[in-house]
């Protein structure tokens, strides 16, 4: 069971002070965040890729590289990278570097991306949302297994037998995000890719029916399951206390929500819905040690994930809350999840039955 951490870089008003950090300064936060991520044991870090004001990180991979040079051991993922208005070529070179940076630490989270920002930035028409996707997938899935690729598409000029370099030493693993709709996960499932799924409502239980068509299109692709990945990423924050966690992670979270809210048509983010989200069957791992770690391992028991990402801050906390959060995930929570998940492994538990 892999334990991680995913960031938006994000850069909302404090709700304490009004102050808002800058850019920069978040961004080389983050690098400082990564660098303790590895130094207390967590496999893997996500940054995700936005181009709006309120998140600082428009290149996931630069700041992943930055990182990969004062850390060893953990994986560096986007999360995600908007492969509809990029172009694949470039995706591939920069995910190829950092791996080499990192030494075989890269990852590539694709996704078609729920913010919509980077369309008319890159010039591209939201009626295409779904066929940009697909399109640009099938080119970077064959720039993975090929050096010299033959290209003709839609939306892209064609590629006549041309090189993409740096080569990595081993493939970079792409993953497909998905916010749940069953057509993504399936795709998934019949290409053989690791998927990762954003579970920030309702319960996580509604998912375990996903993870179930996933792996039955995988075998009925001809894939073997074992070498299958399935993660989720999900809203919180550890401290202490619960008492802290709640105080200090409900007001910036409430303040990001709302924003998205009044985007999206969605209804107020209150106390209630907060407090519901904590609940064992809900979305939101907030708490304190003992909490998160029973949540994280019902969730691998029940859905059937192999590794969880919390992600943390979802609006802007103190840089030093956040740092804390990090230390308790990795000597704390992530030793009891993968004690309690290797123990009910070894007792012949965890095949998914489809």
């Amino acid at each position: 069971m892999e334990i991680g951490l995913t960031t938006f870089v994000e850069t909302t008003p404090d709700v304490r002070t009004g102050k808002v950090i800058s850019h920069a300064e978040r961004l080389r936060e983050v690098v400082e965040e990564i660098e303790l991520a590895d130094a207390v044991g967590l496999d893997v870090y996500g940054v995700g890729e936005h181009h709006r004001k309120d998140y600082a990180c428009s290149a996931p991979a630069v700041l992943l590289a930055a990182a990969a040079t004062k850390t060893k051991r953990i994986r560096l993922t986007s999360a995600v990278t908007v492969l509809s208005s990029d172009d694949p070529v470039r995706v591939y070179q920069q995910f190829a570097t950092l791996d080499a940076i990192s030494n075989g630490r890269a990852e590539i989270m694709a996704g078609r991306g729920s913010f919509i920002e980077s369309f008319p930035l890159f010039g591209y028409d939201l009626k295409d949302y779904d066929e940009l996707f697909e399109e640009k997938l099938q080119l970077l899935l064959q720039i993975q297994k090929n050096e010299l690729i033959h290209w003709n598409g839609k939306h892209r000029p064609s590629i006549d037998g041309r090189g993409v370099y740096p080569r990595p030493e081993k493939e970079v693993p792409i993953w497909i995000a998905s916010g749940g709709t069953p057509q993504s996960v399936a795709r998934a499932g019949v290409l053989g890719l690791p998927l990762c799924l954003a579970i920030i409502g309702g319960s996580p239980l509604q998912f375990a029916p996903l993870v179930k068509l996933y792996y039955r299109a995988a075998k009925e692709a001809g894939h073997d399951l074992s070498k299958l990945k399935v993660a989720t990423h999900s809203h919180g924050f550890v401290a202490d206390t619960t008492e802290e966690a709640v105080e200090k992670f409900f007001p910036p979270t409430q303040y990001a929500m709302n924003v998205l809210g009044r985007e999206r048509g969605w209804g107020p983010y209150t106390q209630a819905t907060f407090d519901y989200a904590r609940s064992m069957e809900g979305a939101l791992y907030c708490g304190d040690v003992k909490t998160v770690a029973e949540k994280i391992i019902f969730l691998r028991k029940n859905v059937g994930v192999t590794r969880f990402m919390l992600h943390c801050p979802v609006g802007s906390m103190a840089h030093e809350d956040v740092m804390r959060c990090i230390e308790l995930l990795g000597k704390e929570v992530a030793p009891i999840v993968r004690e309690e998940v290797a123990k009910w492994e070894a007792e012949g538990n965890g095949q998914i039955e489809f």
